[in-house]
């Protein structure tokens, strides 16, 4: 059975997420952060780098939950045939797929990285609000960008009319937003696009295994 080491509320919620469109079976691992286990050897022995998620498949071991999420997708099919949350190789959707997921980890998830951990960049109590403020800034442009794309698109979602994978990822995204100034929620296309995925079962199902509660975004 797939294994799922996560901790609530972080960057496992995507792959969660997901195996629950997919109906898939699978075991959720808790990982009790506050207790410092993601550094822990028995930990590290299966993720060197101590991070979250990790997906154990049989003898595979998985990180990234971008990564975690493109295998998902493409190793186990949506049986109900009602969602391609990877679209086919070679066509048009899948590489559109390519390039929201890449902007989503590479752009909008680093910048938000940054936001929550200044620290990081310097031991400067000063430079790291600056740090914090700017990095702010940033997600709010890069949030523009989602929802002037979400205006134009010609369906509910990233890709149009069918539910992807990326549409899943950037719902956790946009939850990290909650504590900002301005939202994701606030976005005029944004707001009106997380709460229809927020009425999907599996979404609701996993912020409840995971004990997230309210505001959820």
């Amino acid at each position: 059975m797939i294994q799922l080491y996560y901790s609530p509320g972080t960057a496992c919620l995507a792959p969660h997420f997901l195996m629950e469109e997919l109906g898939l079976p699978y075991e959720l691992v808790l990982v009790d952060t506050s207790k410092k286990e993601h550094q822990q050897p028995a930990y590290l022995q299966l993720n060197p780098n101590g991070k979250i998620p990790l997906l154990i498949d049989g003898d595979l071991q998985l990180t990234e939950s971008a990564a975690i999420c493109m295998y998902l997708a493409d190793q186990y099919p949506d049986s109900s045939k009602t969602n391609n949350f990877s679209p086919a190789l070679g066509t048009p959707a899948r590489a559109q797929l390519y390039q929201w997921m890449m902007y989503l980890t590479n752009t909008l998830q680093a910048e938000l990285l940054t936001y929550f951990y200044p620290d990081r960049l310097s031991e400067d109590e000063a430079c790291t609000a600056q740090v914090k403020a700017k990095a702010e800034q940033r997600v709010a442009q890069m949030l523009e960008y989602v929802d002037a794309n979400l205006a134009k698109s010609k369906g509910a979602y990233l890709l149009g009319t069918q539910l992807s994978l990326a549409d899943l990822f950037l719902f956790m995204l946009c939850r990290w937003t909650r504590g900002m100034q301005k939202p994701a929620r606030a976005y005029p296309h944004i707001g009106p696009y997380l709460n229809v995925l927020l009425e999907r079962p599996s979404i609701a199902k996993a912020f409840k295994m995971e004990g997230v509660e309210a505001p959820f975004y």
